[in-house]
């Protein structure tokens, strides 16, 4: 499926779907326009690419971001869904970077809309947060939205994340899953 050495890659399969942890070889491929993407994946890229949220300008802050090699899996994850006999890219998740010294993290996601409504968020946002939550350090995943964003709040609460108040940035809020004790 994915052309890119796949030992190299951090591949998460769940339900539905392959996630794939961002490379800056992967980025650059993106960066570089569907049809790099396409070989760089083996996936279709379909013409809505990239999804809402993951403009030119993320992308690069994730290029920046992947300078650390510590940051590879805490970083974007492309989402491949197989249909038909065809891999195809149906979009995006993020942590915005490594669990803080408090052991938080904060996770995006953002699909494209001929994609959605077919669980596949809340099922990257689940396969992402058990990942995250295998880590010792790691004590909260947190996610921000737009209060009107209903559907993207309802994913939030498929799994498990709370209300927790006003998010950084003025009309934002903030939703909170924190980690069961023995988990």
């Amino acid at each position: 499926m994915i052309r890119a050495e796949r030992s190299l890659l951090r591949v998460l399969e769940s339900g539905q779907l392959t996630l794939v942890a961002a490379t800056r070889e992967l980025v650059a491929a993106d960066l570089g326009g569907r049809a790099e993407l396409s070989v760089a994946l083996g996936a279709e890229v379909p013409e809505q690419w990239p999804p809402e949220l993951f403009s030119t300008t993320v992308m690069h802050l994730v290029m920046d971001q992947l300078l650390d090699p510590a940051e590879h899996g805490w970083s974007a994850w492309y989402l491949l869904r197989r249909e038909n006999g065809i891999t195809i890219l149906v979009g995006m998740c993020q942590f915005k970077g490594r669990p803080d010294a408090s052991g938080s993290t904060e996770i995006a996601y953002s699909i494209l809309e001929k994609y959605r409504n077919r669980g596949y968020a809340t099922e990257a946002v689940a396969r992402l947060v058990n990942w995250a939550f295998g880590y010792q350090n790691v004590t909260e995943v947190a996610a921000e939205t737009m209060p009107y964003r209903r559907q993207s709040i309802r994913i939030m609460e498929k799994n498990g994340f709370v209300f927790e108040g006003p998010g950084s940035e003025q009309g934002v809020v903030r939703y909170v899953l924190r980690k069961k004790p023995g988990r």
